[in-house]
């Protein structure tokens, strides 16, 4: 027997079968509704995300640079909960993976752990500012402990090793440690150099037909492009970045250009606070009764924040620090962890909406990187010095560090940003998943790419080995980020 029944505004045929699984929508339909208007009118109930900016303040500058570092650090500290938007709404059973109507534990929309819906607040995974020290020194900004790695987008998990019984939990998402903020002002601003001349280059092409012209920038090589006379450009030498030529700095597989582009993604993964600028202005698009979530103010004030956090300290040398320097450099570890990349400029514009070509529109407030709190140094040719010991380029790390997410091949399974060594000394557990507890394992991990490197690091003698070590354990983070807010 057939039934028609509407649900969510669209008509569906079903059998008996599909009717039972429409009648668990429209409860779910009513139990988000009930939860929604609980959570608003219980008295002493209210939203935790209090103290929010518009982007209208920030515009008009109506706030100074400290007010809306404040409102940013509101906004990362802030344990979300459903009266702000928190969770997913009823499940979409076209696409139950996407945040926004993702299946939870316990079917409230509240917690799902395994793809996003993780945790309340940003801080929760960004909290270790040391795990060098016994017991480990908290903090905002920091590294997360194993516990906060995210699971992304799996749709797959076999941890009994049922499968094939190979030893391996099978599982077909990412796997990610999350990483410290810090120094994020320098590293930003860099990318948007390096994109602005990869730009010109690709004009350049254009403009040349038949010219191979290589794709050289801030010292870092992503490779060559030639044009012909039609106007096509033959990406096929690009190395390292994606064929918009756009460095996106942010993210283990360099997938975002700013730090903004990050945060709009991970609001949505971890909490299920969907962003206005995204799903639009009143529009509640995952149907859990909270519009307007989290407002283009609030993201500018959390990038604002974020950028102006403390950069790590590079310049305290341990005993032994130098001349392992000069090891690294020597068995071929800086090819790729960079020590020291210079700017041209050493103010970071801040932009909504922002293009991520043109870097000259949407600036609603501009960071000179120099002052306090972040204090890049100055260069002497009116940039600044980021010593992040990276390039932002992607790498193959071979076979055994590849991942295995099913939504993207294999060549962009093995390949990663080059990690940021600044601060390494403090932010244990190592590599994108923090399967190395050590430097030495994290070194010998290496693969692909970088795999005459770690073979040289695994031929120095014990002595050279412990100088490299000693010389990564130089690099520090800050002690006291964000003291000047907290204080």
């Amino acid at each position: 027997m057939l039934e028609y029944e509407r649900v969510w505004g669209h008509l569906i045929m079903c059998d008996f079968k599909e009717s039972v699984r429409a009648a668990q929508v429209i409860c779910l339909m009513t139990l988000f509704v009930t939860i929604g208007a609980i959570g608003q009118t219980a008295p002493g109930e209210q939203p935790n995300l209090q103290g929010r900016v518009t982007q209208e303040q920030i515009v008009n500058h109506e706030l100074s640079l400290w007010g809306i570092r404040l409102a940013g650090l509101r906004v990362f500290t802030t344990p979300f909960n459903k009266i702000d938007g928190y969770g997913d709404g009823p499940m979409d059973f076209n696409d139950t993976v996407s945040p926004g109507g993702r299946p939870t534990l316990q079917g409230n929309g509240t917690l799902l752990r395994v793809n996003g819906l993780d945790g309340q607040t940003c801080l929760e995974c960004h909290s270790l500012i040391s795990a060098a020290t016994v017991p480990p020194r908290l903090g905002i900004g920091g590294v997360g402990g194993s516990v906060t790695n995210a699971m992304i987008m799996p749709t797959a998990i076999d941890p009994a090793d049922l499968e094939d019984l190979d030893m391996n939990a099978g599982f077909n998402g990412r796997f990610a440690n999350p990483p410290f903020v810090f120094g994020s002002g320098g590293v930003e601003l860099l990318g948007l150099e390096m994109t602005e001349d990869l730009q010109q280059l690709r004009a350049e092409a254009l403009a040349h037909p038949g010219m191979v012209i290589p794709l050289t920038t801030h010292t870092v090589d992503f490779g060559t492009i030639v044009a012909d006379a039609n106007g096509d450009i033959d990406l096929s030498g690009v190395a390292g970045v994606d064929s918009d030529l756009v460095v996106k700095p942010f993210g283990r597989k360099g997938e975002f250009a700013t730090v903004r582009d990050f945060d709009t993604e991970a609001m949505q993964f971890h909490f299920g606070m969907q962003p206005s600028e995204v799903v639009g202005t009143g529009n509640d698009a995952d149907a859990d009764g909270v519009v307007d979530e989290i407002r283009p103010g609030d993201l500018s004030a959390l990038h604002t924040f974020e950028v102006t956090l403390e950069r790590p300290e590079d310049e305290k040398a341990i005993a032994g620090g130098a001349s392992g320097l000069q090891r690294f450099n020597q068995i071929g570890c800086a090819f790729c962890h960079v020590p020291v990349i210079q700017t041209r400029g050493q103010t970071l514009p801040l932009r909504f909406p922002s293009d991520p070509i043109d870097h000259t529109t949407g600036i609603y407030l501009t960071v000179d990187l120099t002052q306090p709190p972040v204090s890049f140094p100055s260069n002497g040719t009116g940039g600044i010095s980021v010593s992040l010991f990276a390039d932002l380029k992607r790498h193959d790390m071979g076979p055994d560090l590849s991942e295995n997410f099913a939504q993207v091949d294999t060549r962009r399974n093995r390949e990663f940003t080059t990690a940021r060594l600044w601060g390494v000394a403090d932010t244990a557990p190592y590599l994108h998943d923090g399967r190395a507890t050590t430097l030495t394992e994290a070194i010998l991990l290496h693969g692909g790419e970088a795999l005459p490197a770690r073979n040289a690091f695994a031929a120095l003698s014990d002595q050279n080995r412990a100088k490299v070590i000693a010389f990564l354990r130089s690099l520090r983070t800050p002690t006291e980020p964000a003291k000047d807010l907290l204080n």
